[in-house]
């Protein structure tokens, strides 16, 4: 990510007629290399994760994250090439002394689980938010199964020393209303654990369609893992199967597309958005849904104009209900989207489900009343849980958009200049967390983005 004080300003076409190039889904991507890894141990044809390709076209330009295909065995396809992914392909690949994840906190979850039941020793630390970013409840629950794990730094948070050997699983308890990145770590190494592995969730649950991700990708390569109740998985220790693997895109950045055709006000729009499937297990597939709401009609096919790829198909619907109550406890990342859109739109709100916000990049929380108030908008919170727009506004200020290092903040705001003249995002190069070709596919799309250097 660059640090280079720029600032992009954009500006949005009039007519909205474009096929998004899409990443493939950093959720998806980022499971099966863990589970890959782990799939991978004791195979005589265990092949190599510099083997492992990223087939999106821009990603293929970039050295840094393509890996050069040597052996042809189960390896995961169509890899995302954002930063996250990256970050974990180079560390499961190199498995370094001290392993730096920069900003990605799936992959410090996900790796953290993998280090304990990895031979070996290994620092495992990121960013100055990363070491700010809680992971207590999942290093307790390593401990309970036995895991040698130490904090570096501060109680509760990383860096951590991890000192990796076999573990004998059980039955563990853990909030169920934390990130389900903790309960994902957890399951994902469970079919290594001697005894497999029980896990309760206390109180409610958030972010369930993640955790049935997890599971149905576990079964995929051969796992035995499901629901035994409403708060209950149980993991038999049935060893991971190899398996040729293709991942498919993706739904979260699929969302600032959907966005896009809400606000804009050419009635004869149409975004071809290839890759993406009806019957997705992604969790955020639902924001197809919301957006029904929002005056977006979606259809799944081959594309007109799009080569005949399959995918979504985006138009207007003419229906747009005037105030939008949704609960996001199970797809949090749509949250700044629907908020950016509802607000621009002058559609009242009332979301909840938003607890995690505030542990995310950044407190997103926070930072989106702060950013909304300089296009005149004022928004309010409740319970550190909840928004709430009752179209109260204030004086605008058109000040350029202050990111956070939160690839989220730069991608919900952009599509903003459908409605207001000129939106300018300040350290736009956060979207590589993310969506590396976000602005490229833009600028493809009609909109103008054009750089300037910070006063």
């Amino acid at each position: 990510m660059s640090n280079t004080p720029i600032i992009y300003n954009i500006s949005a076409p009039k007519a909205l007629q474009a096929t998004a190039e899409l990443p493939a889904s950093k959720s998806i991507s980022n499971r099966a290399l863990v589970i890959n890894a782990l799939a991978s141990r004791g195979s005589a044809t265990a092949p190599s994760l510099e083997a492992a390709p990223s087939l999106s076209q821009a990603g293929v330009a970039n050295s840094e994250r393509v890996f050069e295909r040597e052996q042809r065995h189960f390896l995961p396809q169509n890899l995302s090439d954002c930063d996250d992914t990256a970050v974990m392909v180079r560390a499961l690949r190199d498995m370094p002394a001290v392993i730096d994840i920069g900003a990605a906190g799936t992959a410090m979850r996900f790796m953290t689980a993998y280090l304990a039941v990895t031979p070996g020793e290994h620092v495992i630390t990121g960013t100055e938010r990363m070491k700010h970013r809680p992971i207590g409840i999942l290093v307790d629950a390593l401990r309970r199964l036995g895991a040698g794990i130490a904090y570096e730094g501060e109680e509760g948070f990383p860096p951590l020393r991890v000192k990796g050997q076999p573990l004998n699983g059980g039955s563990i308890e853990i909030p169920g209303d934390m990130s389900s990145q903790y309960i994902s770590a957890l399951l994902m190494i469970a079919p290594t654990l001697k005894d497999g592995l029980e896990l309760r969730l206390k109180g409610a649950v958030i972010s369930r369609p993640y955790i049935d991700l997890t599971l149905w990708m576990m079964r995929e390569f051969g796992a035995e893992a499901d629901w035994t109740s409403g708060n209950t998985v149980a993991v038999r220790p049935t060893p991971y199967r190899q398996r040729v693997y293709s991942i498919e895109n993706d739904w979260s950045a699929a969302s600032y597309w959907y966005e896009m055709m809400a606000l804009t006000r050419d009635a004869d729009a149409e975004l071809r958005l290839p890759g993406l499937t009806d019957g997705s297990k992604q969790g955020d597939s639902t924001v197809r849904y919301i957006f029904s709401m929002l005056g977006v009609r979606t259809t799944f096919g081959t594309l007109p104009a799009a080569n005949n790829l399959h995918g979504a198909l985006l138009r207007k619907n003419n229906r747009s209900v005037s105030r939008l109550d949704y609960d996001f406890t199970n797809s949090p990342d749509l949250a700044q989207t629907l908020v950016a859109t509802c607000a621009a739109l002058g559609t009242r709100f009332h979301f909840r489900g938003l607890q995690t916000l505030k542990i995310k990049e950044t407190d997103r929380i926070e930072a989106l009343k702060r950013e909304l108030r300089k296009l005149g908008i004022v928004i309010t919170d409740r319970n550190d849980a909840e928004l709430i727009w009752d179209g109260q506004r204030c004086e605008p200020t058109f000040e350029p958009i202050d990111t956070y290092d939160d690839h989220r903040m730069a991608l919900a705001f952009a599509p903003l200049a459908l409605v207001f003249p000129k939106i300018s995002i300040r350290n736009p190069h956060v979207v590589t967390k993310s969506y590396p070709h976000f602005w490229s596919v833009l600028s493809r799309s009609g909109f103008s983005v054009e750089t300037a250097e910070e006063p």
